[in-house]
């Protein structure tokens, strides 16, 4: 077996036919295609969850529960597979403790910096953590922030403890296990209204620490002890797991607000005592990596010659992949996630591993041309580093460093899942393939923009990072609000939103998700499932309930799943299909009813629910059901199939599907957050089409992007910078595309 390439043999993940390749190992492989050609299914769910399920196992059953969990892939062999690390752009696990500097490791060696050179000396690395007892704020408990009770929206002081629901909050109300500590304790009159108690029954009623009760009446619990409503109320809820899972009840009393005794540093007076050249840790995290970067390589004390160093090239890698704007105290949970997936980058490029398999889901995803240039120089520091880089993209600019580019398609979903194409980056450009053909032929500048008839103005905006931003935003046009990543573009189109007088008019469609359920389904959110039962229940004079696996169609076996699920204590649960139903989830009586479609087949309701979108609409053609279908057709995702999970889309799909159940609309302001992301040239070409057409249709359309060919065929650009964060915020340029290359202050122009 030859150690310098991975050999996949027989790879059929999802749409992948028997798919078989070899991977140079120590070089950058680009994997390209349209969407939904298999990309992500051959990478991600084949390479990437071979590796990570073999590490995994190397691991003590005990542990592996606390693993992410990945799927048996589909293939017949994998060799001289590396260990993989996989650079997603899913955001780090929610966490209030976690910031830029701890996710990046920074955050510790400045606290050695501090412990070893900052004066007066408060002690040693840990004292200067947040996370630990000796530096944090004793009040926020180094958080940096603090959720005040607003008692009165707790407490009706117009009602006594008799009434019904006086203390608005579980198991308060009248009889409630929580109840009967205020009203056994002897201390009130419960008919008294609250706000008639003297203030001394006011203060032990709201603020009473623990306290033993001296005659306590005979159904007062003998070890019990009473305590007053706000400090029970921030013990054993606010501050507990408690009002994690209730927080829809108890958000409304809270007020947010920054910790008054640290300022939101979330370290204790103590530590902020110390300081390195004027500088204490909190106002060297609160500066911009750049400005720190430069701070830190200025300091002169010898004792901090080791540790500037290797502070500087963490820094120094934040800021080459373009990160230089964020600040060490910035949450990892405010961060985008192309930023979040940088942080990755920049921490890895660092790293002491080598014969790592890296792979990136594309990492060009919300980053304007001169940040993929940054981009493109780090990806390829991981490779020289001795590693094996895999990527998943669409960015011309990202496929031309690639030393080994793999084309996947022809076409999406079934029509998909063959290597069309193998070869180097000159190859591809006269292969002839959709990628090759369009990577070369850019979209020319729009030979008519539409004139603006129609503008709302924008005064002073200064959300954010915008610096009294005043700017005339064009209606019914397409207009595309360009800018380096950071450039305050959101800002911009949400000021705007805050400020259009008619909001119902407004629609902003993200690339967050649309809210959807383990059931959730292509069927279900475009509203056909109900009329494919009715055509059943129709043609067989039998009630709809027997042809839904949520109903009386289930199979009785596996209750519908199509799964049944062994629990194995502390190990893995082991998911099998179904026996009883093959893992289709109807029972055999529904299975055994079939309806004859406009192509001539005759499938069960299973079957049909397994049509892809495309051939769905072939077999009920003519039919309402083809009516409301037509709209995914329209933005490119006739490959999904009827009963696709919708957790299993990405951000882009989840994006046109909002976006297809607003095709029939007129007289709407659409902003739409980088619709581009994910997609393949020819499927923007397409999408650009359908915002031509929603214009036409006497909408507004305005997009946040960065894809150049967007750009060219627009009405109308604005472009904010000239950096990100407090080096962005103004506007640069505002007009139509063609004018931008005489601008001299656009950073946009000399790529187009």
């Amino acid at each position: 077996m030859t150690t310098d390439i991975i050999r996949i043999r027989g790879a059929r993940e999802n749409n992948l036919k028997d798919v078989s390749l070899d991977i140079p190992k120590y070089k950058i492989t680009v994997f390209t295609g349209v969407s939904g050609s298999g990309k992500s299914s051959l990478v991600l769910d084949t390479i990437a969850a071979k590796s990570r399920r073999e590490l995994n196992d190397t691991f003590p059953t005990f542990v592996q529960q606390y693993l992410p969990k990945y799927g048996r892939p589909h293939v017949d062999e994998i060799e001289g597979l590396p260990i993989a690390v996989v650079i997603d752009q899913k955001k780090p696990a929610q966490n209030s403790r976690s910031t830029v500097g701890t996710y990046t490791d920074i955050y510790a060696l400045l606290r050695l910096l501090f412990s070893r050179v900052g004066k007066p000396f408060v002690g040693y690395s840990d004292s200067f953590s947040f996370n630990h007892p000796q530096g944090s704020c004793p009040r926020c408990s180094g958080l940096g922030e603090i959720r005040e009770l607003d008692i009165h929206k707790l407490v009706d002081f117009d009602k006594s403890l008799n009434d019904e629901d006086t203390i608005h909050y579980i198991a308060f109300g009248k009889g409630g296990w929580r109840w009967i500590r205020y009203a056994h304790s002897g201390l009130f009159d419960l008919d008294k209204k609250i706000r008639d108690y003297s203030p001394e029954e006011l203060d032990l009623f709201l603020n009473s620490p623990q306290i033993k009760l001296k005659n306590p009446p005979s159904n007062w619990p003998k070890t019990a002890k009473y305590e007053g409503l706000i400090p029970r109320m921030y013990r054993s809820i606010i501050n507990s797991e408690e009002g994690l899972l209730h927080a829809a009840v108890l958000n409304p009393m809270l007020t947010m607000g920054t910790c008054p005794d640290c300022g939101g540093t979330r370290l204790n007076p103590k530590v902020l005592t110390c300081r390195i050249e004027g500088k204490n840790i909190a106002e060297a995290c609160a500066m911009s990596i750049t400005r720190l970067n430069a701070w830190v390589r200025g300091l002169t004390d010898p004792l901090a010659v080791d540790l500037k160093a290797a502070i500087g090239a963490r820094l120094t890698a934040l800021e080459e992949i373009g990160l230089g704007y964020l600040s060490l105290d910035r949450p990892v949970g405010t961060l985008s996630g192309g930023e979040a997936q940088r942080c990755k980058i920049a921490k890895y490029i660092n790293s002491s591993l080598s014969d790592v398999l890296y792979i990136l889901d594309e990492p060009s995803v919300g980053l304007h041309n001169r940040d993929i240039e940054r981009m493109k120089r780090s990806v390829q520091r991981l490779r020289d580093h001795g590693n094996t880089v895999l990527l998943v993209e669409h960015h011309p600019e990202m496929i031309r460093i690639a030393d080994h580019v793999v084309d996947l398609g022809p076409g999406p979903g079934i029509d998909g899942g063959r290597i069309v194409f193998q070869g180097t980056y000159a190859e591809l450009l006269e292969s002839g393939t959709a990628t090759g053909s369009l990577i070369g032929d850019p979209c020319p500048f729009k030979a008519a923009p539409r004139p603006v008839a129609e503008s709302f103005r924008i005064e002073n905006a200064c959300l954010h990072n915008l610096k009294n931003v005043s700017v005339d935003i064009p209606l019914g046009i397409n207009g595309v609000v360009i800018g380096v990543a950071g450039s305050g573009k959101s800002s911009l189109m949400e000021c705007f939103r805050q400020a259009y007088p008619v909001p119902d008019k407004v629609v902003y469609i993200s690339q967050k998700n649309i809210g959807v359920s383990l059931r959730s389904t292509p069927a279900t959110y475009m509203e056909v499932a109900g009329d494919i039962r009715k055509a059943f229940a129709k043609a067989h004079k039998i009630k709809e309930e027997y042809f839904t696996f949520n109903g009386k169609g289930a199979c009785p076996v596996c209750g519908g799943k199509g799964v049944i699920v062994s629990e194995m204590a502390f190990m893995d649960a082991i998911e099998t299909t179904c026996e009883a139903c093959g893992g289709l989830r109807y029972a055999p009586e529904a299975l055994a009813y079939t309806l004859t479609g406009a192509t001539g087949e005759t499938l069960n309701i299973a079957q049909v629910m397994d049509l892809s979108v495309r051939l769905a609409s072939a077999f009920f053609k003519g039919t309402v059901i083809e009516q409301k279908l037509r709209p995914l057709v329209d933005v490119g995702l006739q490959y999904l199939h009827l009963n696709q999970a919708l957790s299993t889309l990405s951000g882009g799909e989840l994006q046109r599907l909002k976006l297809a159940s607003y095709l029939g609309v007129e007289g709407k302001i659409f902003i739409v957050d980088e619709p581009t992301d994910g997609l393949h040239t020819k499927d923007v070409r397409h999408i650009l089409r359908l915002f031509d057409a929603l214009v036409d249709r006497g909408n507004t359309v305005w997009l946040i992007e960065h894809n150049l060919d967007v750009i060219r065929s627009a009405d109308y650009v604005i472009e904010l910078g000239p950096g990100a964060g407090e080096n962005g915020g103004t506007v640069l340029y505002a007009g139509t595309p063609a004018g931008l290359k005489d601008c001299p202050e656009s950073v946009t122009r000399e790529y187009l």
